[in-house]
């Protein structure tokens, strides 16, 4: 039996217009042009038929919001849960991605804010925790961070980004000879290298 979950990044930020870093310790809005972006991309969700009976969000106003209108669009229940908080930034708030971009590839710690593995760890471990509504295949919405930790640690996808509001589906598939689960990803047209603009 196939069982997963989908990911959307939420919908467009001040922050994501003007190119610079965002993390989960900077709360910021949608633009109007990121909650039309959600409103889109929830009808079209919608259209997929895609069997998603949950919404799962992250806790920042612009997962909160992406969430609640893809839950309204579904029809389905929304729920809020911490572990899909973007990785804290800390002093690399505000930061040009460019200039940051090479600290993230040699897997620096911005000051004040949370390292690599520590992020990844509670990714993974909320990922761990759902296994009891993956039959619902819950849609869950994060950040761009929340995304690349799942392409790269469930689907073996380093190094792709995906843009504001692009849907990915994760399907758990179980080893035919009896070892580990494996996960399949399936990529969305609008997502790019690490070298992309964000």
């Amino acid at each position: 039996m196939t069982t997963g979950f989908h990911f959307v990044r939420h919908g467009q930020t001040e922050d994501n217009r003007r190119g610079v870093r965002c993390g989960g310790d900077r709360d910021v809005a949608l633009t109007d042009q990121g909650v039309e972006q959600a409103r889109r991309a929830a009808a079209r969700f919608r259209e997929a038929e895609t069997g998603c009976g949950l919404v799962i969000a992250g806790p920042l106003q612009r997962t909160a919001v992406t969430g609640a209108l893809f839950a309204a669009e579904l029809g389905v229940p929304l729920l809020t849960r911490d572990w899909l908080r973007e990785r804290a930034l800390g002093a690399w708030n505000g930061l040009p991605i460019a200039l940051t971009r090479p600290w993230f590839a040699a897997g620096d710690t911005p000051p004040g804010g949370e390292g690599e593995a520590a992020f990844a760890g509670r990714v993974l471990a909320g990922v761990a925790g759902l296994d009891d509504v993956l039959a619902q295949r819950p849609l869950l919405v994060g950040s761009k961070g929340i995304g690349r930790i799942l392409l790269q640690h469930l689907a073996g996808r380093p190094g792709v980004e995906l843009e504001n509001c692009a849907v990915v589906a994760f399907s758990r598939r179980p080893d035919p000879a009896g070892g580990a689960e494996r996960w399949r990803c399936d990529l969305p047209a609008r997502c790019g290298p690490a070298g992309a603009a964000a």
